[in-house]
């Protein structure tokens, strides 16, 4: 069970394939998030009110404005293998939620409201959405850690996050707030910004970014499984595979700058699953994006058939710098093949 599973796991974790998209120049134009030039750069183009910097999460601008911020405010900390900005390891933050916008993934799916769709407030961002949901934990809070840390200055004004119109207890808004209800998540979070502010290795720093980012979604998962019931079967799973997935792709600290991460999210579903998507008969999706979708539901599968101690085992197997590097260069190398 244990070596064929993770021939799978590294299949299906994936950065790069020979899709026409992956070819494309992945620092030109296209390779930002959809609206990237039109979202906030500074913290001084959000309102102030009583003494606050309010910034309305569930706005697709305002939310890519604070990830658009943190990559200003952080690009001459790094020294990620890529040269320039391209080679900030935040990237994936940015870019995942750039996809979850572009494929409708943040709209209503319980089509109650007219939130998020073309016919409505195509920017608006549901709380009904289970990734916006799951988004919001690696948006927000990653945030107010980074302001915490003093990534972006001394602040003239306290940062507040307005509440969404429903579910308002299950988040944080503040860096008092977040540091009272998640505490462990904020501490992490910030962590790891005050170790990119230092000097640092990139495998130092993609290590404390992954484990913030896995706690971040542990925390999350609970919370919102009851907004997958929104969503078709076939989206549902995908959504519970891919999370699973990242626990997989964390443990090889994996780099999310901006070209590795774009190779990857090529192979991901550019719509959302509907009834009657069974891969590999999507005909919509590539076929590298068909087998991707088998790889992460085999790859949760046998997670879950093992209690668990296939990620063990994994984790363990990529415990050292050069465990590591085998698992990433096996991943390009089943990709390529």
């Amino acid at each position: 069970l244990v070596i064929p599973a993770l021939l799978i796991a590294t299949a299906a974790l994936s950065p790069a394939t020979a899709t026409a998209q992956a070819e494309n120049d992945a620092t030109g134009e296209d390779a930002y998030p959809p609206l990237w030039e039109h979202a906030p750069g500074s913290l001084m183009d959000f309102p102030v009110k009583d003494n606050r910097i309010l910034i309305n999460a569930w706005n697709y601008l305002q939310r890519l404005g604070m990830y658009k911020i943190l990559l200003n405010s952080s690009g001459k900390y790094f020294t990620a293998p890529r040269s320039q900005d391209a080679g900030n390891i935040l990237w994936g933050l940015p870019l995942q939620h750039g996809w979850q916008f572009r494929t409708g993934r943040l709209a209503d799916p319980s089509s109650a409201t007219s939130c998020g769709h073309e016919d409505g407030d195509l920017l608006c961002i549901s709380v009904r959405s289970w990734w916006s949901c799951m988004n919001y934990y690696l948006a927000v809070i990653p945030f107010l850690g980074a302001v915490d840390a003093g990534l972006l200055g001394q602040l003239p004004h306290e940062v507040e996050i307005l509440p969404p119109e429903e579910q308002e207890a299950d988040f944080c808004y503040s860096i008092a707030g977040c540091h009272a209800r998640f505490p462990r998540l904020m501490d992490e979070w910030k962590a790891y910004f005050e170790r990119a502010m230092s000097p640092f290795k990139v495998d130092d720093a993609l290590s404390l970014m992954w484990k913030a980012h896995v706690t971040s979604i542990a925390y999350a998962l609970p919370m919102f499984q009851d907004s997958l019931k929104y969503l078709p079967d076939p989206e549902a799973t995908f959504g519970e595979d891919w999370a699973n997935a990242v626990d997989f792709i964390a443990a090889t600290h994996f780099s999310t700058d901006l070209v590795n991460t774009n190779h990857f999210q090529a192979l991901l579903p550019q719509r959302m699953l509907l009834e009657g998507d069974v891969p590999p008969a999507s005909s919509d999706f590539s076929p590298q994006q068909n087998q991707v979708l088998l790889m992460l539901r085999a790859l949760h599968k046998a997670n879950q058939l093992s209690g668990g101690l296939l990620l063990k085992l994994w984790r363990k197997a990529m415990s050292t710098e050069a465990g590591r590097k085998i698992g990433r260069e096996l991943i390009e190398n089943l990709a390529s093949s």
